[in-house]
């Protein structure tokens, strides 16, 4: 490999390590920059016509700490992407019932009291809504994101397409318990020759396949290279679309021991609910939910070179409409006063998986909780449920307390486990003052 590039695969390797150590074992991080020296508007990435050369972000520099606090709002500017409609209906009213949570506190990781204020910056917040018992009562953006841009959801996709999927097998469409091969004899040579569709949905499958954000040979990277996210070094030989990345990996260890969390799973989960519809991705979004639940905006997944839609960190939606989502998951489908996901589906998401499986992925802050159909379940007194996603993505859904909180952000650190704690104090201390009020 010449010198120049090896420089730039470091250079590479070293921005993702810091940024998209999603849902891997905690490590030891630089100290980030201060949030308020990184906002974009403050830096003017992008601004301009043209902007300067060294404010301009391209697809190669987003993750290049401070350019994703651009960039997690603007990615469709960057690369190819596919519309998801939101349909020809009138946008669902919102109700707007603000109220008084500045005196809100909880504790940062040293015991030390805090704002709501200060956690947002604290954890580099791009927009925060919460809804209470169906109406907003606190929305707020930052980093020049308007309420109408689509954000990032990254790995909160992962639960998107898990609710399609238990749409499509309490349908009959799909049966949790055949083999993936089933539906995707492609994949006979590969780790999923052997594994069901419910193993794989649930991420306990056995796979030769690492998300080691710190080894720039480990499977997360060709991942990103066959997604288009991460562009390759030019001695790069791996597979350049996902469905050619899928047919390569082989299996390792036994399917339906433990839980591991694989961004590849997703990726066949996603590939076979397009194939046993005959639709695509964001098809499937808009037909299921966009057009269901009154939509203000369109959103729209990220594509590889052939046009593949990645269907495990390709998502993004806006803020106000993830809340829709949210609330209609809360209260179980129902949207408008219609039923537009079935109860069943929701409670199938709701009942979570194996804790003692979920033990096996070494997620100590995570104690407790499981994962199911893609979806994250924490077995709190309160019933919540949980999409995560990358560097702060959030939609908790707490039934009890009729709250939905939708947090998007721009994290320099990728791995959510390291906000983890001061994020669920918050969340808790939300429902909290709400329930007061």
């Amino acid at each position: 490999m010449h010198h120049s590039s090896r420089h730039s695969l470091r250079v590479l390797t070293s921005a993702v390590v810091f940024m998209l150590a999603a849902a891997a074992s905690p490590a030891q991080t630089p100290q980030p920059l201060p949030p308020e020296s990184t906002d974009p508007v403050k830096l003017d990435l992008m601004r301009g016509f043209p902007p300067p050369p060294d404010k301009v972000v391209k697809l190669s520099t987003i993750l290049k700490f401070p350019n994703g606090r651009w960039a997690f709002h603007h990615l469709r500017e960057l690369g190819p992407t596919v519309q998801v409609w939101r349909g020809d209906d009138a946008p669902s009213l919102r109700r707007e019932m603000p109220k008084h949570m500045d005196a809100l506190r909880l504790e940062d990781d040293k015991g030390a009291p805090i704002s709501l204020a200060d956690w947002q910056r604290a954890t580099y917040t791009d927009g925060l809504l919460v809804l209470h018992k169906g109406a907003v009562v606190y929305q707020k953006t930052y980093s020049g994101m308007a309420a109408h841009e689509p954000h990032s959801l990254w790995s909160m996709s992962k639960s998107f397409t898990g609710l399609l999927a238990t749409m499509l097998i309490k349908e009959g469409v799909i049966d949790p318990g055949a083999l993936v091969t089933k539906y995707l004899p492609e994949l006979r040579d590969s780790a999923w020759a052997d594994a069901t569709v419910q193993q794989t949905l649930d991420m306990t499958t056995g796979v030769a396949y690492s998300e080691n954000f710190r080894d720039p040979n480990s499977g997360i990277f060709q991942y990103l290279h066959a997604a288009g996210l991460l562009p390759a070094p030019p001695t790069y030989a791996g597979p350049r679309t996902i469905p050619e990345l899928l047919v390569t990996i082989k299996k390792q260890g036994e399917h339906g021991t433990g839980f591991k969390y694989k961004t590849v799973d997703t990726e066949v989960v996603g590939w076979l609910l397009q194939r046993v519809t005959g639709k695509s991705y964001a098809a499937l979004l808009s037909e299921r939910l966009w057009t269901r639940i009154g939509a203000q905006d369109d959103a729209y997944v990220w594509a590889d070179t052939h046009g593949t839609q990645l269907t495990s960190i390709g998502f993004n939606a806006t803020l106000r409409d993830l809340g829709r989502v949210g609330e209609t998951l809360r209260l179980s489908g129902r949207s408008g006063g219609r039923q537009v996901i079935p109860e069943n589906v929701i409670a199938e998401i709701r009942k979570g998986g194996d804790i003692e499986k979920f033990k096996a992925n070494g997620q100590a802050m995570r104690s407790g909780y499981s994962y199911h159909n893609q979806w994250w379940i924490p077995h709190d007194r309160d019933g919540t449920f949980e999409m995560k996603g990358l560097n702060g993505q959030h939609m908790h859904i707490n039934p009890a307390a009729e709250l939905v909180i939708i947090k998007l952000s721009s994290h320099p650190a990728g791995d959510t486990s390291l906000t983890h704690n001061l994020d669920r104090r918050a969340f808790a201390a939300i429902a909290t003052t709400l329930r007061a009020q």
